[in-house]
């Protein structure tokens, strides 16, 4: 469920007394800030949903409605004891019959996951969308948020010190990523988190999404 890979450059953390700026290729290496905000995006196959009609129908035809999720746009505070996350974003939506007005409601989950794998919270909301008479298209707006302990958001002293520490040409360790010990990897993955909003697919939806 990941959304993002992080190498031992993008973990190298700004110092507040370092002169340099983030991108720029030290002594040490490439500098990059490492934000306590949790990384946003939409889990593989859970960004458009499919309503047909009738339910059980498979058929291209039987297409009722289908919705997408777009234009994520996320605002972060992580100036205070919590970390506080939040993402809005759109749904779009087309339907098959425009001769009435309409409102399709869809829900949509809102996940916080820490690590890549560790489902810490989840919510689901609904989103409704009113389609006006005549009219086969609409958009709604939805949002999502996530509240994280800044402790738990951030790198323990030593492990920080470790992957930051400055490395020189024929030192022992020069070559050696820091990321390649089992226990730095360990404690980034458990300072790394995830806010995560798709469509609350059933299984059949899913697997609709999946195989088609």
């Amino acid at each position: 469920m990941s959304l993002r890979t992080l190498s031992a450059a993008a973990l190298l953390l700004t110092l507040g007394a370092c002169a340099s700026r983030e991108g720029e290729i030290t002594n040490g290496g490439v500098l990059a800030a490492r934000s306590a905000c949790p990384a946003v995006g939409i889990p593989a196959h859970t960004g458009d949903i499919t309503l047909f009609d009738p339910p059980q129908s498979r058929d291209a035809r039987a297409i009722d409605v289908t919705a997408v999720i777009t234009n994520l746009r996320t605002s972060c505070d992580e100036s205070g004891a919590e970390v506080v996350a939040t993402t809005t974003f759109d749904v779009q939506a087309r339907r098959r019959d425009a001769t009435a007005p309409r409102e399709v409601v869809l829900p949509y989950f809102v996940t916080i996951v820490r690590g890549g794998n560790v489902v810490v919270a989840k919510r689901i909301s609904r989103v409704a969308i009113s389609f006006a008479a005549g009219q086969d298209r609409a958009t709604a707006s939805a949002q999502g948020s996530s509240v994280i302990a800044r402790a738990a958001a951030t790198l323990p002293e030593d492990v920080r010190k470790q992957i930051t520490r400055r490395r020189r040409a024929g030192d022992e360790d020069a070559a050696v990523d820091p990321m390649s010990e089992p226990g730095v990897r360990a404690a980034v993955a458990r300072a790394s988190f995830e806010l995560l909003v798709g469509f609350q697919l059933t299984p059949d939806q899913l697997q609709y999404n999946v195989t088609r």
